[in-house]
């Protein structure tokens, strides 16, 4: 029997020494041309997107998303621009807003980008549910993550927050932080969400410390009303022009295009 249970150990020792975080999913955007359509989607549209938005996203359009090679350099990025031109709905500005088609339940997020500056505009690293599995209406009772969230009229500040049914903007009630990063828009920066069972950790820092500083933690609470982050959630990259709290303090129109521009995207899970 003591043989028996010393076995056991020993396999335990082995498996979680044997245990670490795998890359499952990447896009290192190494090329000049257009967007994976076999890793990304897009939505589409100018409605206004729940927070009066201004700009139009386009589909899959060059102009607005597409890769870009590093001067000199078999490096690449990817370039997400906003741009002031006419377009559909009367919108004056065009974007894009990139989804992936992978989908996780917990695990490691980690995006290299350079954030852009201009009043009025909003980029954003963020996930949102593939479905609705809680309550009546997919946001926000199934819940938001963001990563980072600029504001163009207070550039070097940085925030990450979560959405759930009983903690959200709306209400004004949801769980959120910010720091500020000095250089945020002249370096690129690594951005990283851990995602656990039971508790979710925001950090920004560069490649010598990416958890250089940690921007905000949550940990579960109570019902699922407060924690629907069980399920697969889907990365989304964008640049909004306006509206709520984008265009706050107005929209500078004289300082277009404009882009956020991203190294590379990585997703990671326990094994």
């Amino acid at each position: 029997m003591k043989s028996y249970l010393s076995l056991i150990c020993l396999w335990c020792i082995v498996a979680v020494s044997r245990a670490d975080w795998v890359r499952v999913w990447e896009d290192n955007f190494d090329w000049n041309g257009g967007v994976d359509t076999n890793k990304w989607d897009f939505d589409i549209g100018g409605h206004g997107w729940g927070n009066n938005e201004e700009q139009f996203y386009t589909h899959n359009r060059m102009e607005n998303a597409r890769c870009e090679l590093f001067p000199g350099s078999g490096n690449g990025r990817l370039i997400i621009e906003a741009r002031k031109e006419n377009w559909d709905n009367g919108r004056r500005f065009t974007s894009a807003r990139m989804k992936s088609k992978g989908k996780w339940t917990y695990g490691r997020l980690q995006i290299r980008a350079l954030l852009p500056t201009g009043r009025g505009l909003w980029p954003a690293l963020w996930m949102l549910p593939e479905r609705q599995v809680y309550g009546g209406a997919y946001w926000p009772d199934n819940g938001e993550i963001d990563l980072m969230e600029q504001v163009g009229y207070d550039p070097l500040r940085i925030h990450s927050t979560v959405h759930t049914q009983a903690n959200n903007h709306i209400l004004g009630t949801h769980p959120s932080n910010s720091v500020i990063v000095g250089d945020a828009t002249n370096n690129f920066k690594i951005y990283t969400l851990d995602w656990n069972v039971d508790k979710i950790e925001m950090f920004v820092g560069d490649e010598a410390n990416p958890f250089q500083t940690r921007i905000f933690i949550w940990n579960k609470q109570g019902d699922w009303t407060k924690w629907p982050f069980d399920q697969p959630f889907f990365v989304i990259l964008n640049i909004a022009v306006g509206g709520f709290w984008g265009g706050a303090q107005g929209l500078d129109e004289n300082i277009y295009p404009r882009r956020m521009e991203i190294d590379w995207v990585y997703f990671y899970q326990w094994r």
